[in-house]
């Protein structure tokens, strides 16, 4: 028999209550739980010998239990004329003392001061719909009014938003201090669907109003107060645990591998992310052995962002290698200090207990996963903020291949490193084995944080892409002939739009011959930390241009007389709904691409760093740019989403063979502009650039 309101107004309503307490019979209503669960923080707030007001009592026996132990100054009150007699006649024997009146919570007889405490379980939440919150207000301006002074209103609710955000900013109002408990889930009922946490909610009337809001919260009846500058905060804090409770409820009765559901966790004391847990289920009929039902993943620090650990595709195969019904993949935050391995563990043991499978059973031991056993490491060199794209982070960190490496993260999307740079002691040449490419997809053993030599200045090696995209775009270059004979001696004029850490441009700069780059960049922020801290140096052929990219092109092309070898699109889109993060949609429309092909020089070349999740509008897009360049080139980047588009403005200029097949000169140009790039190495720049340009071409498709 369900029990449970049919709306929101029945639940306030005195009728409603009267069927309810009808239908109930003598069973007690203990739905947000009973003495046992609530009795640690109301023996908190609320002693033996205080006088105490129980608003809304109904047939719950938590009065009962109370003066059992000790409280014999309750005085109890319900609208309900049917359980005030029925708990009259309950209690006449064997607790004569203990008082029950029919009494309206918002027209109390009593005086002004009477009580020590007021007692509410469930009759704020029954109330607070009810004339938009009219009817909770009045019974809290009552409850104020009889309480003395050092008296605290404790209330047991479950923090429906409407609902807390009234009582919060009644007492807020009217300068008490306002502190709320989270207990977790209530006891089990006839509804087990029902996975909300129970709160309390304890307000403290002062003799005179507090001149600056009190707000704190706890976890659990003895968790340190975390203290909230405002209503928003707290409210905010709240729906993070029903937030969770839904969740923890959700996974303890199903697993579904289309959905992945993300969660936060927070430092208790502060309020502080300081882990990311992904919930990643195995696929319906996979063959997972029969004791691996649950396990953690730890990722490293400063690897949440690799595509193995920063993807939905990268930790579905991450899932699928370690074959568990369950893997909970948990990244580490930055700012915040870990110990060791066995720290973290048993810091995340309790909470990633609650998120285990449907099942699995009791006392099963849960592994713990990791890369080699290592935390990892991160060092944050600098923050700031940008006006247009918020907080930003400049870290070193190492890599999966053990060397170290400088990036630039902008808050707003932690897992999305904008520009990486490698660093490297200038004293030491790189070896062979570091100058190859990374790979995304495979996890190593991550290691300690570096011990330089006294005196040891790390440097940026700028002879050194981090960037899959920014080595294919470099490779295109082939299609220009750069290097050959036939072009020896003549310039190669870049405009790139999105300057990053400066890492592409300076490469162009520094190691392609005759190459003279301009650059747009439309955040100064970006500019300010490129020149700082990733070894960005403009000058005579290497120019920044501060503004916005559509603009100035629109203005080269109208103004006349500006043409390009290559023009580069590498910006990113600040819209994340779009579906499409780079670029943002106005440089891919139609008009705006034409604009491009007329900058271009006769054998000039338009690349596109395309990042479109959304199959429908990345195929609109690949059509656009195919309506304006008579021949697109794509090259697709190894375990991240990223593709490359590189589309000559003529395209007899380097022979065709076949719809789907390369030029047969380009591969042949591919290795001509290799030794190129080498043979300029002398020059500004004091590293081999580390590319391998054949490599790079052989994976170019026809789009």
């Amino acid at each position: 028999m369900s029990l449970l309101p049919r709306t929101a107004e029945e639940f306030s309503s005195a009728e409603y209550w009267e069927r309810f307490f009808k239908k109930r019979g003598e069973k007690a209503f203990e739905w947000y739980g009973d003495y046992n669960k609530l009795c640690g923080v109301l023996h908190k707030y609320i002693k033996p010998r205080d006088k105490v007001l129980v608003v809304g009592c109904g047939n719950s026996e938590l009065s009962e239990q109370l003066f059992d132990v000790g409280y014999r100054n309750l005085t109890n009150i319900d609208i309900s004329e049917t359980v005030i007699n029925h708990m009259n006649q309950k209690n006449a024997k064997q607790r004569p003392d203990l008082t029950f009146q029919t009494v309206d919570a918002t027209q109390m007889p009593y005086e002004d001061g009477s009580f020590q405490a007021a007692l509410d379980k469930g009759t704020l939440d029954a109330m607070a719909s009810q004339e938009e919150g009219a009817l909770a207000g009045r019974m809290l301006m009552e409850v104020g009014r009889v309480l003395g002074v050092g008296g605290r209103y404790v209330c047991v609710t479950l923090a429906q938003e409407s609902v807390i955000k009234l009582a919060v900013e009644h007492f807020v109002q009217v300068g008490w201090a306002v502190r709320l408990h989270c207990l977790g889930d209530p006891e089990s009922h006839e509804d087990s669907s029902f996975a909300l946490p129970v709160f309390v909610l304890v307000c403290t009337k002062f003799r005179q109003p507090m001149p600056m809001p009190i707000l704190e919260m706890c976890q659990g009846e003895d968790g340190s107060p975390m203290r909230l500058p405002g209503v928003a905060d707290l409210l905010s804090v709240v729906r993070e645990r029903q937030a969770y409770a839904m969740l923890r409820q959700r996974l303890r009765t199903a697993t579904d591998v289309s959905s992945t559901p993300s969660l936060t966790l927070c430092h208790a004391n502060t309020g502080q992310p300081r882990y990311t847990l992904t919930v990643q289920d195995c696929a319906p009929g996979a063959k997972v052995p029969r004791a691996n039902h649950f396990a953690i993943f730890i990722v490293p620090q400063a690897r949440e962002s690799d595509w193995l650990y920063g993807t939905a595709e990268g930790r579905g195969q991450l899932a699928a290698s370690a074959n568990f019904r369950r893997l909970i993949v948990v990244a580490m935050h930055r700012d915040q200090e870990y110990t060791d391995m066995q720290a973290v563990q048993s810091e995340l043991s309790q909470m990633v207990m609650e998120l285990s499978p449907p099942g699995m059973p009791a006392n099963q031991q849960i592994p713990f996963l990791s890369v080699g056993g290592e935390l990892g490491w991160r060092e944050v060199v600098s923050r700031g903020t940008s006006d247009l794209s918020g907080q930003y982070s400049v870290e070193d960190v190492r890599g999966e291949d053990g060397q170290l490496y400088r990036r630039l993260v902008f808050l707003g999307n932690e897992g999305l490193v904008q520009s990486e740079s490698r660093l490297t002691n200038p004293a030491v040449p790189a070896s062979s084995s570091q100058r190859k490419k990374k790979s995304r997809r495979k996890a190593k053993p991550s290691v300690s944080p570096p011990s330089q030599t006294p005196g040891c200045v790390l440097t940026v090696d700028k002879g050194f892409l981090c960037c899959a995209h920014h080595r294919v775009m470099v490779a295109g270059l082939a299609m220009l002939g750069v290097g050959s004979d036939y072009n020896k001696g003549i310039p190669v004029s870049v405009l790139l739009v999105g300057l990053g850490g400066g890492g592409l441009p300076q490469f162009l700069r520094d190691f392609v011959p005759g190459a003279r780059v301009e650059v747009v960049e439309l955040d100064p922020a970006v500019l300010k930390v490129a020149q700082g801290w990733f070894g960005f140096t403009p000058d005579d052929r290497l120019i920044v241009t501060l503004g916005d990219g559509l603009e100035h092109i629109k203005n080269l092309e109208r103004e006349g007389g500006h043409q390009y070898d290559v023009i580069m699109f590498d910006v990113d889109s600040k819209d994340p709904s779009l579906g499409m993060s780079c670029p943002p949609p106005a440089f891919v429309e139609t008009a705006f691409l034409e604009r491009v092909g007329k900058l271009l020089t006769p054998r000039g070349v338009f690349m596109l760093n395309l990042v479109c999740r959304d199959s429908v509008l990345k195929n609109s897009v690949l059509s656009r740019v195919r309506g304006v360049f008579p021949r697109v080139l794509s090259r697709a980047i190894d375990g991240e989403v990223n593709e490359v588009l590189l589309c000559p403005r003529q395209a007899e200029e380097m022979g065709q063979r076949g719809e789907a097949g390369l030029p047969p000169t380009l591969l042949t140009a591919g290795k001509t502009l290799q030794s190129a790039l080498c043979m300029n190495s002398s020059g500004a720049a004091t590293y081999s650039p580390q590319i391998d340009i054949t490599e790079l071409l052989e994976d170019l498709r026809v789009a």
